[in-house]
This record gives C-alpha cells, sequence and structure tokens, in this order.
C-alpha cells in the first residue's frame, strides 16, 4: 500500500521545522546545518547509514541532546526543547524500539505512571480508563486495559506505548524503528494504526532503516548521510533503489542474486535437541534438522522463540539437555558435550548475534579480535608470545578484502560503526572457510552498503560448499538468502518450506503459529 497523506495539511503551519541545526559531541559532528519540514498530518520518513545522525536529530526534537545552534519550531512557533517533558508540552511524543514499559504493570498502571493526576488515585484511574477507551476506539488500539504488560504480545505492548503517548496528549509521534521485532501481520497491522492516527491529524516521523516500510506508509521521506540532510522526497515519487543510492552515495544492490541451490551431503544432523535454562524454564522443545552441504537454511521467528539458544547448542555454547547432534563423524549430548573450541576443530565457524557481547572485545585491538578462538593457531602462536606482526599483516588482508573501514589493525574494536565490527567477525569466520557456517542477525544495526556486502558473502560461501545456518529476524533477509525455511514458535520448530515456494504471509503466520488453526479452519 502507498499512503495517500492528508489533502488539508498545507493550511496549517508544519508540525515541526528545523532550521541549521548542529549538534558536536566532542570532535565529531553529529548534525550539520539540518533542515527539516514535517507537514501537519503526515507520516514521515527518515533514514540514513548508521553513524548519518538521524538518531542524534531525533533525540534532539525530544530533548534528549540540547543542539549547539539552530532552531525548531512546533506548530509554527519558536519552541525551545530542553528535556523530555518540555517536548510533551510541546505534543511530541517518542516510542522507542525498546518499549519503556514495566511487565509487573497493568495496560492502565504503565499509561498512568507518571500522569496520575494527583495524590488521589482512584478518580484519576476512572478518567483515565474512560480517556484510553476512547483513544483506543478512535485509532483502532484495542488492548485489555487490565491485563498485566508482561503478559502481552510484542505487538500488544506497542500499542500500549502508543496510547501511553496519545494520552499524554502527543499529536507528533516519533517512532524509532517500530517493526524490529514484529510479525509482518502484526507491523501490517501497525501500519493500519499509524494510517488511522494520520487521518485523524496526528503527525508521525518514522525512523527505519527498512525502505520497503517507508515505500509502504509514508507521505514523505528525508534521507541523511554523515550527518547532512542530503534530499527530501514525496515519497510516490521515489524508488527504494533511488533512496539507498541517496543513503549511501553510490547504487546499491537490493536484490539478492543467486543460483539454484545443489545441496551435498547432511554435515549437521540435529535429532529431539531440547534445552532447560538454569531456571528450570524450556527453551528448546525436541528439536530436528539437517544441514546439507551447498545450502543455506533460514530460521525465521520472533526474537525470543529458542533460536538464540539453538545457536548457542549447535556452536558448543551449551550442551542440549535431551537429545543429540552429530557434526560429520562426532556425536554430542548432554554427556559427551563438546566445547566451542572442538566445535571450531570440527570445521564449524559461528558469527554469533552479538557481537559486541559474544563476538568480540571492545577494548582489544582490532587485530586481537580477528583471531579470537583462532588464537592458538599455529600461524598466529610461538612457544611463548603471539606474533604480533604475522596477525597484524594476516588482518590488514582480511581488512582489505572484507572492506573494513578505517583499514587500520590497530584501532580498538569499539573505534568501529557495528557494520564494520561485523566485517571483522565475519572475515574472521568465513575465511577460515569452514564446512559449516552459524550466523545470527548477520545484519543486525548495520547499514545498507554493508547489508549489500554481506549478502554476498554468504553466498559465496553456499557456492563454495560450505552449510550455512542463517538465524535473522529480518523476514526479507531470509526470504531472499535462504534456500530452505525453519520456523520456530517456543522452542519448537513448527513449520519447513522451501524459500521458491514462501512468501511473508505464509511465513508470517508460522512465526506466529497461526497457520495450523488457519489450515485446520479451512479443512473444517
Amino acid at each position: 500500500m502507498t499512503a495517500a497523506g492528508s489533502s488539508t495539511s498545507s493550511a496549517f503551519p508544519p508540525a515541526i521545522e528545523l532550521r541549521g541545526i548542529n549538534k558536536h559531541f566532542g570532535p565529531v559532528q553529529a548534525n550539520r546545518d539540518v533542515d527539516l519540514t514535517v507537514p501537519v498530518g503526515t507520516i514521515h520518513g527518515i533514514v540514513g547509514e548508521n553513524g548519518a545522525g538521524k538518531s542524534t536529530l531525533m533525540s534532539i526534537l525530544y530533548g534528549f541532546y540540547q543542539a549547539d545552534s539552530g532552531v525548531i519550531e512546533v506548530g509554527g512557533q519558536v519552541c525551545p526543547i530542553h528535556g523530555p517533558e518540555y517536548a510533551l508540552a510541546a505534543g511530541i511524543g517518542m516510542v522507542h524500539q525498546h518499549f519503556m514499559l514495566v511487565d509487573i504493570f497493568t495496560v492502565l498502571e504503565n499509561i498512568l505512571l507518571g500522569a496520575e493526576g494527583g495524590a488521589l488515585l482512584g478518580p484519576g484511574m476512572a478518567a483515565a480508563r474512560a480517556e484510553i477507551a476512547r483513544l483506543e476506539a478512535d485509532y483502532g488500539l484495542e488492548v485489555d486495559p487490565d491485563a498485566l504488560v508482561g503478559d502481552l504480545a510484542v505487538g500488544l505492548r506497542q500499542r500500549v506505548e502508543l496510547l501511553k503517548a496519545l494520552y499524554r496528549g502527543a499529536n507528533i509521534l516519533i517512532l524509532d524503528e517500530p517493526t524490529g521485532v514484529l510479525t509482518p501481520q502484526e507491523a501490517e497491522r501497525l501500519f493500519e494504526i499509524l494510517t488511522a492516527m494520520r487521518d485523524r491529524g496526528v503527525t508521525i516521523i518514522l525512523i527505519t532503516h527498512k525502505l520497503q516500510e517507508i515505500m509502504a506508509i509514508t507521505d514523505n521521506v528525508s534521507v541523511m548521510r554523515a550527518g547532512q540532510m542530503v534530499a527530501h522526497r514525496e515519497t510516490a515519487q521515489t524508488t527504494r533503489e533511488e533512496l539507498a543510492e541517496l543513503m549511501v552515495g553510490r547504487q546499491v544492490l537490493l536484490r539478492v542474486e543467486k543460483s539454484a541451490a545443489d545441496p551435498g551431503d547432511v554435515v549437521l544432523h540435529a535429532d529431539g535437541l531440547s534445552l532447560i535454562d538454569d531456571a528450570g524454564v524450556l527453551r528448546l522443545d525436541g528439536v530436528s534438522l539437517d544441514l546439507r552441504a551447498g545450502e543455506i537454511v533460514g530460521i525465521a521467528g520472533v526474537t525470543g522463540n529458542g533460536q538464540s539458544e539453538l545457536l548457542e547448542v549447535l556452536s558448543g555454547i551449551r550442551p542440549p539437555s535431551r537429545g543429540r547432534l552429530s557434526v560429520h563423524d562426532r556425536v554430542i549430548d548432554h554427556d559427551h558435550p563438546c566445547e566451542p573450541e572442538e566445535m571450531r576443530d570440527l570445521n564449524l565457524a559461528h558469527v554469533p548475534e552479538d557481537r559486541q557481547r559474544m563476538g568480540m572485545i571492545s577494548a582489544f585491538a582490532a587485530w586481537e579480535t580477528a583471531i579470537l578462538g583462532y588464537h592458538r593457531d599455529p600461524a598466529y602462536t610461538g612457544p611463548i608470545l603471539l606474533k604480533t606482526d604475522a596477525i597484524v599483516e594476516d588482518t590488514d588482508g582480511k581488512m582489505d578484502r572484507f572492506d573494513v573501514r578505517p583499514a587500520n589493525p590497530q584501532l580498538t574494536s569499539d573505534s568501529f560503526s557495528g557494520g564494520n565490527q561485523q566485517k571483522l567477525v565475519l572475515a574472521r569466520e568465513i575465511e577460515r572457510r569452514p564446512d559449516i557456517l552459524l550466523v545470527g542477525q548477520p545484519t543486525r544495526g548495520v547499514d545498507i552498503g554493508a547489508i549489500e556486502f554481506i549478502h554476498r558473502q554468504l553466498i559465496e560461501m553456499r557456492h563454495a560448499g560450505c552449510a550455512v545456518l542463517l538465524v535473522s529476524v529480518e523476514l526479507e533477509e531470509i526470504l531472499s538468502l535462504s534456500d530452505r525455511i525453519l520456523v520456530m514458535f517456543e522452542g519448537r520448530i513448527v513449520g519447513e518450506v522451501a524459500a521458491a515456494d514462501a512468501d511473508a504471509q505464509m511465513i508470517g503466520l508460522m512465526m506466529a503459529n497461526a497457520h495450523e488453526t488457519e489450515n485446520a479452519a479451512a479443512n473444517g
């Protein structure tokens, strides 16, 4: 769908106008002379690579940061915003990527938190309940006000955040990556809600890296690059390809090009893997799968449904509680575990989901990160000390081949952007030419230029005969890279489909475990 926009918005002053916004963090200029105009009653997208300055700009608008210079106008009036309370007073609300809710409180209590309206909660609660009912009816934000937030699905929690902002009087909403943890059906429902809000005069600013969402839901889009605003477009007058080129400064291939798979022998077999965590919670429930040489198997699912635990068991980080795993001729079970180092000896490589927590040590130099896990390789270590010169030279080569910027092995790992950190970790694992590659969230927090590069590397590994297991919350990534798709729900594999036969609707139903109900209804 393409948003139509509000025909009356031009009759009013802009909802938001930013002029000449500058912001420095030490020697780094995050925003440089940024201008932005957002008409009333529109959905306005802001896109850009990591570090382009879009989040800083929105943090200034919401009062988290103060601009060094520049002017903010709200509704045609100059409006200094010295903190979030000033933003709220001006009618600006923000829904963060990671929800700001208290799980043990009810929906009503979360919405009222910080806006109780006095010492006597009873009258305020009754009035709030009535106002929330009105907002739910107006915007299609139905949610049980007495439900505990911790018991709600992710999509419903997001509705609570929207209600919370509207209850506080916001008529301008900033949404930061709002579909990152939603199923396709939940994302579609969110778009319907946002469209209803826009049609009732609410102005929405949408920060997202998903260009298909920009094309689907926004009226206008602004592009930032290197701290500057480089383009403004009416969404109907642009394309994903043009926006990608504006973001990166060069043409970007958005489609994954690959030939048909020619799978070989099974190199990894899992049979009934289960995992019970330290709290006694069943995280994996009888997972069975095969990985074959020369294919990419994608694991789809909403975050928290066992994908992370599956990667940990397959990589040797945790032994299975039940079931068994065969890698080549090695059989692994609870009584015969296999440490990650032994898994690497079996030619299994692992790119973890959280590169900063598990894939690198921030304070280490890049050349140290480039050998983590492989530091006992004779090429890197002598009788007593590491062969530092050889490692630095090796890292230089990796940085060149994987386009890691800046190409300086001596810099600390946290000196690099997220995309360059990810390319360094990928280089470390891929250049060993593993038989099996486990990849978790390969493009999380990575900008569009690096995404193109990473996808190409994974396809080349598959062409070289590697068996790739891909875990990603990005459904488009799963659909475009995979040869087979497995869907996880509550620790189980609930569906398998050839990627050529799959679409987002089908996979989304499986992710919500709704396909069985739908099939039963159709057969009944």
